[in-house]
């Protein structure tokens, strides 16, 4: 089979910043669009197998990294705001639909910390997909700042709204007990450990407005859970995700996987299933 052919280009937001994609071209004839978006340390650098396998299967994938992370150098680790990002999504998809036959379908795939902004998204300016992939999506964390921390990062959105805070998700084994992964994520250069005082207080009110602007999913959605996540609490998230989504609802978990399944040494039965969901929408 022939190798997918991959570019890095750049989307103008709606204020100027230039965001960074990889664009993964479909071999053979495009079956659907899938776009992805990372969680809040990683890059669409992590997700390249995935991507790959998808792009030869035929379909056509877009990774995008959030402004301030992976490939966009500019204000690393901030946001103006949580609506900031949820209108460079929404706009990049608008961008991509505008480009594609009207008979096409589009995907969104939200991974880790990501799928807050895909479900925001939904809420914000809904009807813009056609069917949604949660990868262990962060809507009900484990892992957050101290509460000394907290009171810190408040503070500063006050006083000093640009002002770095560490990430606390900083230890490679919260991802992955894969000891090659664990070494490409300590070492990784485009990984985004800190982050402004206004990023991470605005991911503290995206989880509200998710809660308090709850939007009821009408398209297919896709939620996939690994058993040894030690970044967010399965049960709480599967609950969430039940009380969101009227449409189709297909969840799969991975008992013995860890959080980010990329990294998994088999990712092939991951990769499988979300090929297998996407067909089942393309031939349906």
């Amino acid at each position: 089979m022939a190798e997918v052919v991959t570019e890095i280009l750049s989307h103008a937001a709606a204020d100027g910043y230039p965001l960074k994609y990889r664009l993964f071209h479909a071999n053979g004839e495009t079956k659907a669009t899938v776009v992805f978006v990372h969680g809040i340390q990683s890059h669409g650098g992590w997700y390249e197998s995935s991507c790959k396998a998808l792009a030869k299967a035929g379909y056509r994938v877009l990774f995008l990294d959030r402004r301030g992370s992976g490939l966009n150098e500019s204000a690393r680790g901030d946001s103006p705001s949580f609506r900031t990002l949820l209108d460079d999504l929404a706009g990049f998809i608008q961008d991509q639909r505008s480009q594609l036959p009207q008979t096409m379908k589009l995907y969104l795939g939200g991974i880790s910390w990501g799928g807050k902004i895909v479900l925001g998204l939904e809420t914000r300016r809904p009807g813009l997909v056609d069917g949604f992939m949660l990868i262990a999506p962060g809507f009900c964390p484990k892992v957050q700042p101290s509460r000394k921390e907290r009171i810190k990062i408040a503070l500063s959105r006050v006083t000093n709204p640009r002002k770095l805070f560490n990430i606390p998700l900083n230890d490679p084994e919260l991802f992955t007990a894969n000891p090659v992964a664990q070494k490409f994520l300590r070492e990784d250069p485009l990984a985004l450990r800190q982050a402004t005082a206004r990023f991470l207080l605005d991911s503290v009110r995206l989880d509200l407005y998710l809660r308090i602007f709850p939007r009821k999913v009408l398209v297919p959605v896709l939620l996939v859970l690994a058993g040894h996540d030690r970044i967010i609490d399965n049960e709480k998230t599967r609950k969430f995700v039940q009380a969101t989504v009227s449409g189709p609802l297909q969840v799969v978990e991975y008992p013995e996987a860890h959080h980010t399944l990329e990294f998994e040494p088999e990712p092939g039965r991951y990769i499988q299933d979300m090929l297998a969901w996407l067909d089942a929408r393309y031939n349906g």
